[in-house]
């Protein structure tokens, strides 16, 4: 899926999963709905952020990345019947790793 948002700045677009437990390799994800984070696919990425010297530091997350936010931190959004997230690099908690085929 392409995003309808071009992102500025260290800002990522995600597209929020579906409720419900997932499993990720070993990992049990439980239903997200009433905890503290959420995940979802990275749709876009910004180029980065500028650093006090002008320098641009790239965004080192990925389209296609599988990846967790905190439910508050970020903005959620609704463009065209479909709900987006977007949030900061820095505020990504962490990167859910796919299991491997030939595992």
């Amino acid at each position: 899926m392409e995003s309808p948002i071009i992102p500025l700045g260290d800002k990522i677009v995600i597209l929020p999963q579906d409720e419900g437990e997932q499993m990720y390799g070993n990992i049990v994800v439980p239903d997200t709905k009433n905890e503290k984070a959420e995940i979802g696919t990275v749709l876009a990425v910004g180029p980065g952020r500028v650093s006090t010297n002008g320098t641009l530091i790239p965004n080192k997350l990925e389209v296609g990345q599988k990846v967790m936010v905190p439910k508050f931190g970020a903005q959620t959004v609704e463009i065209e019947n479909e709900t987006y997230i977007m949030a900061s690099e820095n505020d990504v908690l962490g990167i859910i790793k796919q299991k491997e085929d030939n595992e």
